[in-house]
């Protein structure tokens, strides 16, 4: 099977979307870029310039098999590395929920690209809301976690975040939600367990004006 083919085939659906919100030629910032896939994608198709930043060892050992450049850091740490406005694209992929300094990593972001790409689990998905009726943390394919051991400390729905974006003066430029790895378009808020935004950073949106 031919390289090109097999990569795109192995691309989550939600990255599928991503890289097709991505202009060929950019610059790519990735943010916990796990094995480097999407990367690998956009360098492949859309001759981006990239760099992954990720902390897991295997994870960085498979992005490097996949020529990707990545750093290997912690993110609650920061973006010092980077300067302001280096990337066209910052992307954080189901991430973001996990993240201690959730302010903190998104002013980051602000500061480094033009355009931010995030996705999140949906807590706002309605049989979450029947299992904390029944009295118990619900546990999905995104949420895959028990209350004990979850990994993902600041859960919220599709409008709580769009109220974060807006505190932080970012427009939603394009947003996509997923279940079980197909496109909800539909009553998106209540039958998605995953969303996925790509927003426009004040710097840019004032560059065009």
């Amino acid at each position: 099977m031919n390289l090109s083919i097999r990569r795109r085939r192995e691309l989550r659906p939600d990255l599928v979307r991503i890289a097709s919100w991505i202009e060929p030629g950019s610059r790519v910032l990735d943010l916990g870029c796990g094995d480097g896939s999407l990367l690998a994608h956009l360098q492949e198709h859309k001759r981006i310039v990239g760099v992954g930043v990720e902390l897991n060892d295997e994870c960085v050992i498979a992005s490097i098999r996949k020529d990707v450049h990545v750093i290997q850091q912690n993110l609650e740490e920061g973006l010092a590395l980077f300067d302001d406005q280096q990337f066209d694209t910052v992307v954080l992929s189901q991430t973001f929920q996990s993240m201690h300094h959730t302010e903190h990593i998104l002013r980051e972001m602000i500061r480094v690209a033009k355009h931010i790409i995030v996705s999140f689990p949906n807590f706002g998905y309605w049989p979450h809301g029947w299992s904390i009726l029944r009295g118990r943390m619900p546990v999905t394919g995104e949420m895959p976690y028990q209350w004990y051991d979850t990994p993902n400390i600041h859960l919220c729905t599709l409008r709580d975040f769009e109220d974060l974006a807006s505190d932080f003066s970012l427009r939603v430029t394009h947003l996509a939600a997923f279940k079980d790895g197909h496109e909800v378009k539909f009553l998106r808020s209540w039958r998605s367990t995953l969303a996925v935004y790509r927003l426009e950073s004040p710097m840019a949106a004032g560059r065009q004006g």
